[in-house]
C-alpha cells in the first residue's frame, strides 16, 4: 500500500472512530436526558469534540437519533457476512422452532443494543421528527419479520387458520422493546428471556411446535 493510500485509510479510520464515538455518547445523552432535553453540545461534549464536528456529520438532532437507531440495529461491527447472520440459520434450520430460536438470538442482541433509544424515542412520540423516526423503525422491523415468518411458513407451516400478516403484527408485540425491557427490569437474564420467547413463539406460531 502506497503511502498516500495509509494515509488516506487512516483518516478514515479516525474519522469511523470519531463518529462512533458520537454516536455513543448520543445514545448515552438521550437515556439521560430524553429525546427534548438533550442537546447537541451536551452529546459533543461527552463525545470529546466541537459541537460543529456533530451538525457537520449530523446535520440534525433527528437525523443524529435515526443514526442512534442504525448504529443499534446493524452493531459496533457494522456488515456481518450473511452467512453469520440469523437470517442465514433461520434459512438452512432443520425444524421450526430452531428457526425461531435463530431468530429470537439475533433479536435480542439487536434489542440488548436498540430498546433504549426506542424507549426515549417513543417516549417523544409527540415531537414529529422522533415519531418519524420511529415510525420508520417500525416499517423496517415489521418487513423484516414478515420475510422471516414467510421463511419459516414455506419450509415448517403455520398453525391452521394463522395468516402471514396476523403473525407479524403478533411477532412485532413479542419481539418489541418494551416486552424486552419488561422482563428484564423483572430481573430475567437473556438465556431466560431467550427460551421462554422461542416456546412462546413455537406454540403461538408453528403447526407443530414441539420440532
Amino acid at each position: 500500500m502506497s503511502a498516500v493510500k495509509r494515509v488516506g485509510a487512516t483518516r478514515r479510520e479516525k474519522a469511523a472512530a470519531t463518529r462512533e464515538r458520537m454516536l455513543r455518547a448520543a445514545i448515552e445523552v438521550f437515556a439521560e436526558a430524553g429525546y427534548v432535553g438533550a442537546r447537541m453540545a451536551d452529546i459533543a461534549a461527552r463525545a470529546g469534540v466541537a459541537v460543529q464536528t456533530v451538525y457537520f456529520v449530523f446535520h440534525t438532532k433527528p437525523e443524529l437519533l435515526q443514526a442512534c437507531f442504525d448504529y443499534a440495529v446493524l452493531g459496533p461491527e457494522r456488515l456481518v457476512p450473511p452467512e453469520q447472520t440469523p437470517f442465514r440459520e433461520i434459512a438452512t434450520a432443520r425444524s421450526g422452532r430452531a428457526a425461531l430460536r435463530a431468530f429470537v438470538a439475533g433479536n435480542t442482541a439487536i434489542l440488548e443494543r436498540v430498546a433504549t433509544t426506542d424507549e426515549v424515542a417513543r417516549a417523544a412520540l409527540h415531537e414529529p421528527e422522533a415519531a418519524a423516526v420511529v415510525k420508520n423503525s417500525e416499517r423496517l422491523r415489521r418487513d423484516g419479520y414478515r420475510d422471516m415468518l414467510a421463511t419459516v411458513a414455506e419450509r415448517f407451516a403455520l398453525r391452521s387458520g394463522l395468516s402471514l400478516d396476523d403473525a407479524t403484527d403478533i411477532l412485532l408485540m413479542y419481539g418489541s422493546s418494551a416486552t424486552y425491557l419488561s422482563m428484564v427490569r423483572a430481573g430475567w437474564s437473556r438465556d431466560r428471556f431467550e427460551d421462554w420467547l422461542t416456546d412462546t413463539l413455537a406454540r403461538t406460531f408453528l403447526a407443530r411446535p414441539g420440532r
